[in-house]
């Protein structure tokens, strides 16, 4: 099984940038496809952003889409979530994931393995 252990969070004002890490246990990691979901306090967990396996597709939540970027390398198996111009909306606990799925689904139970989890917290 592939162990996931992220970082990179912490607390950023309104219109500022984080970059959130991921690092896998696995070194085939570029056989699995990678997601990052996030929850916050008495939410359902949602997708925010996925990465393909191979080629690297990836899928966008629309309230992110050109604010938020994933990425990965293989080499160093990392997945990576850059995020830009953030909102208070945007504050909650990010968790990376990963499937064998050969594209990015949106749903938590396509995925296997997941993080801890590193809070996001922005100020208005």
């Amino acid at each position: 099984q592939v162990q996931l252990v992220e970082s990179g969070g912490g607390l950023v004002q309104a219109g500022g940038s984080l970059r959130l890490s991921c690092a896998a246990s696995e070194r085939f990691l570029s056989t699995y496809t990678l997601g990052w979901f996030r929850q916050a306090p008495g939410k359902e967990r949602e997708f925010v952003a996925g990465i393909s396996r191979s080629v690297g597709y990836t899928y966008l939540k629309d309230s992110v889409k050109g604010r938020f970027t994933i990425s990965r390398d293989n080499a160093k198996n990392m997945v990576y979530l850059e995020m830009n111009s953030l909102k208070p909306e945007d504050t909650a606990v990010y968790y990376c994931a990963a499937c064998r799925t050969v594209v990015p689904g949106t749903r938590v139970t396509d995925y296997d393995f997941w993080a801890q989890g590193t809070q996001v917290t922005v100020s208005s």
